[in-house]
Parts: C-alpha cells; structure tokens; sequence
C-alpha cells in the first residue's frame, strides 16, 4: 500500500493515507484517488526535501478531470476549497496518445514547481476507452468498476517513482 502523506497544516503535523482519501471520497473512483496519491508521494519530496510542506501552500493544476483526483488533492491540500486547484486541458500531452495524454500533473509550493507524466504501464485503453464511452451498458459499468479497481491496486502496488516521472 501507499506510503503516508505527512503535511504541515499552519505549523502542526498532518498526515494522510488512501483510506483517510478513501473516507471521504467514497468508493466511486479509487483508480483518481490511487494516481493523486501516487503523485503526492512523488512531487512532495521534490517540492519539500527538507522538512514537510505546508499543505495550504501547495498549487497543483492538471490536465486530468477525474472526481478521485480532485477528492485527494482537496483533503491532502485543501486546494480545491481554497483555490489552488485548477483542471488545464493545455497540459494534455496529446502525442502521448488517449490512454495517457490527461495524466499530467503540475504542482508548485513555494519558489518549486515540479511537472509529473505517468509511465506507460498503469493506465489501460480499455479502461479509457470504456470510461469515455457514452451510454454504457450495466454490464459495462460492472467492467468499468473492476478496471477502476484494478488500476488502483497496480498503482498502490508500485512505488510512486515508478509510476511518475518529474518531468519539469
């Protein structure tokens, strides 16, 4: 499983976990939650080596629209709230094709800015490709849960470097 999101919340120790995530995003999209997970765990580091980052300072634009993404980056940051949440459809990197072109994800705290693409390997064409499609069957929408599943457990089964590169 995922490491623990250890944040400053106006100078006190603040820490999160997927389940923490999870409680409050409910069930409907864990793959979101997994990659906005993934994505902290990569980024805080790069955008705090030394001590923990203020979670109130933390700026994160992305090409992606999933619920579970914005759900994590509001409890992780309190970005969406607060304002330092933004969906930019001009980061999609749309020669890396359908699958993986919206998995991109830009954050900033302080005087750091870090961009962060997701390795090819965690995100499937059948998941986009079903997830996209208008109309879909109930059959469908059993098939879409299992492969939302799925890809949150192959994402918190990787280490975050594994899943995202820093790209920026």
């Amino acid at each position: 499983m995922s490491a623990q999101l250890d944040l400053i919340d106006n100078g006190m120790p603040i820490d999160f976990t997927v389940d923490d995530v999870m409680k409050y995003h409910g069930p409907g999209f864990p793959g979101g939650v997994a990659h906005a997970v993934k994505v902290l765990e990569r980024a805080l580091p790069a955008l705090s080596p030394d001590a923990p980052a203020e979670r109130r300072e933390i700026t994160i634009s992305t090409a992606h629209r999933g619920p579970g993404v914005r759900d994590t980056f509001e409890v992780v940051a309190r970005a969406v709230t607060e304002d330092r949440f933004t969906v930019d459809s001009t980061l999609e990197r749309t020669d890396r094709g359908s699958t993986l072109e919206r998995y991109v994800f830009v954050l900033s705290y302080r005087a750091t800015t870090v961009r962060l693409e997701i390795r090819e390997g965690f995100v499937t064409d059948e998941f986009i490709n079903l997830g996209r499609k208008a109309d879909r069957t109930d059959a469908e929408n059993a098939r879409l849960t299992v492969l939302k599943q799925e890809m949150a457990d192959r994402l918190l089964a990787a280490p975050a470097d594994e899943v995202y590169d820093i790209v920026g």
